[in-house]
Formats: C-alpha cells, sequence, structure tokens
C-alpha cells in the first residue's frame, strides 16, 4: 500500500514485469462477459486486441453514457486494449482473422453456436489449424447441452443461476417486501462469467506447454450458479433458502446515522467484541448468549437490539469502532464515496486514462494487486480500428 501521495499512484516503471507480460490475446466479443474476460487479462499485463465489426462492438453505444456520449460501459471493459476492424463474413476479414489467431496465444469469443460456421470460428476447424492456441467459449448457457442456442440476457442468467431466488434478502427484502425480485444493478452475472472465462483462460495456458493448446467451454449459468454453491449444497439436508427467508441468524445490514453498516459475528471473539461496541448493555449479559446456538435461536431478539442500538449512532464512528474491537463491520458507500476514499485512494485504484474523445477520466485499475508486479492502469480507451495499419505490416 502506498501513502496515498498521487505522484505515487502512476504507471509501474518500464522495468517491472507484469504477470502476462508477452501474453497476446485476441477477443471477439458482443457481450460483457467475453469483455470482461479479456478486460482482466490486460490488467495482468497482456495485449489484448479486439476483433471488432465496421459499425464497432456493440458495447461502445452501451448505456450508461458519460457526457462526451461515449459508453462508461464500455470505457472500463476496453481500457488498454487495441482495436482492429474485422469483417468475417468477407474475404479480408478472413485473412485478418487467420492471421490474428496465429500471432494469438489465448483466444475469447461469444459467437453463438448457430452463427460459428458462417464466421470461421468453429472450434474444431481452429483446433486443427492452431494447436498451441487456447480458444476459450463465453456463452449464456454454454456451447454443448440443450441451452447451448439459447440467447440469455443479465435477467435471465441471474435467475437461472439462481441469484434471483435468493436475492434480494435480509434487510432489503425487510425494507421493500412488494418489490418484485427483478435483477441485481448491473452486469453481476456477465462479470460472474468473464471471471470464469479468465480463469479458465489461465488454466489451459498454463498447461499448453505439456498439453498444447485447448478448446474451453464457459456457461455464464454456470459461474452464476457457483456463486450460490451453499444454497444448492443445502438442497442435500432438505433446506431450500429462499430470499424472505434467508438472511443471517443474527447480524446482517442495519441502518445508523448517515448511511448503513453491515456487520457479521461469526465467532465467539467477535460476539465479545459487539457486546463491547454496544456499550456491553444489560440484554446481552445474558449468560445464555454465550452459547452460539442459543444466539442463532435468538437471532431476531438480538437484531431488534442492535437495529435500535444502531440508528442513534453516526455510521463512520461506528465502523472505525466496529474496527478497532476486531467486529467485521463495514459502511455501504455511495458510487462518490468510493471514487473519493482514503482507502481506495491510498491503494491506488482509480487512474486516470484518456478517452477515445481525448477526455481524460478515473477508472478502476483491476479488482486485485500482486505484490511485486504494480498493475498498469492502462492509458487510454482505443478508438475503432486504431490498430489496423500496425497489424497488417
Amino acid at each position: 500500500m502506498n501513502s496515498g501521495d498521487p505522484a505515487q499512484e502512476a504507471a509501474p516503471p518500464p522495468s517491472a514485469t507484469l504477470p502476462l507480460s508477452g501474453c497476446r490475446v485476441l477477443e471477439s466479443s458482443h457481450t460483457v462477459a467475453a469483455a470482461y474476460a479479456g478486460r482482466l487479462l490486460a490488467a495482468m499485463g497482456a495485449q489484448v486486441v479486439m476483433l471488432e465489426p465496421p459499425t464497432g462492438s456493440p458495447l461502445r453505444t452501451t448505456p450508461p453514457l458519460l457526457e462526451t456520449g461515449e459508453s462508461a460501459l464500455f470505457t472500463y471493459l476496453a481500457v488498454g486494449k487495441r482495436s482492429i476492424i474485422c469483417d468475417t463474413t468477407s474475404a479480408d476479414g478472413q485473412r485478418t482473422l487467420a492471421r490474428e489467431l496465429g500471432r494469438a496465444d489465448i483466444f475469447i469469443e461469444d459467437t453463438p453456436v448457430r452463427e460459428r460456421a458462417q464466421a470461421g470460428l468453429e472450434p474444431d476447424a481452429i483446433t486443427k489449424r492452431f494447436p498451441s492456441l487456447v480458444h476459450v467459449s463465453v456463452l449464456p448457457f454454454g456451447a454443448s447441452g440443450p441451452k447451448a442456442d439459447w440467447a440469455g440476457e443479465e435477467i435471465n442468467l441471474l435467475h437461472a443461476g439462481g441469484e434471483g431466488f435468493l436475492l434480494p434478502n435480509g434487510l432489503s427484502q425487510e425494507l421493500f417486501p412488494d418489490r418484485a425480485p427483478l435483477k441485481i444493478y448491473g452486469h453481476f452475472a456477465s462479470y460472474q462469467g468473464g471471471s470464469a472465462a479468465a480463469l479458465a483462460a489461465l488454466s489451459a495456458w498454463w498447461a499448453a506447454p505439456q498439453a498444447g493448446g485447448q478448446y474451453v467451454d464457459v456457461s455464464v449459468q454456470d459461474a452464476v450458479l457457483a456463486v450460490g454453491a451453499f444454497a444448492l449444497q443445502r438442497l442435500g439436508d432438505g433446506s431450500l433458502e429462499h430470499r424472505t427467508t434467508r438472511s443471517f441468524r443474527y447480524g446482517g445490514v442495519f441502518e445508523a446515522r448517515g448511511g448503513f453498516i453491515e456487520l457479521l459475528t461469526l465467532e465467539d471473539r467477535q460476539w465479545n467484541a459487539l457486546v463491547d461496541l454496544l456499550g456491553r448493555p444489560h440484554w446481552a449479559m445474558d449468560e445464555a448468549l454465550t452459547d452460539p446456538l442459543e444466539r442463532s435461536r435468538r437471532g431476531g431478539e438480538i437484531n431488534r437490539h442492535i437495529r435500535e442500538w444502531m440508528r442513534m449512532q453516526p455510521v463512520d464512528e461506528v465502523v472505525m469502532r466496529a474496527q478497532e474491537l476486531g467486529v467485521p463491520a463495514a459502511k455501504y458507500h455511495t458510487p462518490a464515496e468510493v471514487v473519493t476514499g482514503a482507502h481506495e485512494h491510498a491503494r491506488g485504484l482509480f487512474a486516470p486514462l484518456t478517452l477515445a474523445g481525448g477526455q481524460e477520466v478515473k477508472v478502476l485499475t483491476a479488482p486485485f494487486q500482486f505484490r511485486c508486479t504494480p498493475l498498469h492502469p492502462g492509458s487510454s480507451v482505443p478508438a475503432l480500428g486504431e490498430m489496423g495499419r500496425e497489424a497488417a505490416s
């Protein structure tokens, strides 16, 4: 962690070796899942080249939009990548595709199964022609099985993966019991699928020197199912979790003065620290509550007491004191607080980049860090086809 000095938040020195330096990734994407997989690999130092149709990736115009009219989503997903125009329905496009596949270590794409032949992206043909290539397919329900041809938007994938059945729960369910459980904000399912695809690509590439290239079939639905794996495991003992009943026995999300806090006490030492945080009230000194099973049975009662106390306390003071005592607790920050937060600033989570139109904005560098290889934030969002002449040489 650095001191928070902006001068220390610059890109790493040229001598720094990023984890995927020397790895070349080819990305053909029109969905967030595939684009996010490429984004993660780019954040680790891979050279990621996007193949875009002549009209550009559909993500370039996907809301929300910045004041410049450029897509904020595409800005985040494309930072640090390069762009080549490639119309795979044309002879020139097929030559471009073959040239770039021959240069790539990893190929990430989300072409629907029924469109692969026309686009020249049939896995068997690619494997035969480029035997050392790691080819990763990222589709809503995978590229095999009865749902391989199904389309799937974010809302479909959230419910197909079980999260729509389980969320919202806890305080959200209590505050808004009549709201329909449509979806989590943003692209939760797609980011899960993209993360799975990136990890699968790295696993296959790691094994390539011994095993050669591989074709990897990633299902976004499967990735979302993995998030709720514990709820699925409980089906084995006859327990069916649902958003109206799924919550911590005690703890969870509470409203304080100026914001919301989530706290959880899984261990006896954490419970004891919580009692200290609350000022050792009379009700918490009940000897029976030293038994974790009894605390679980009386979870509703405990939460009522915590809720009454929490409403009167300033949110930042509660979080600071809780962390001093060892109570797992954190504040729910607004987007503005995240961007300007001291913790985020000290870790250098946001870095400046230049949009295709020339304006400078700040963007999240990556959701991870490496101890000895600081991540390069990437300096710009590629203009459509900006790599054309360079790639042809």
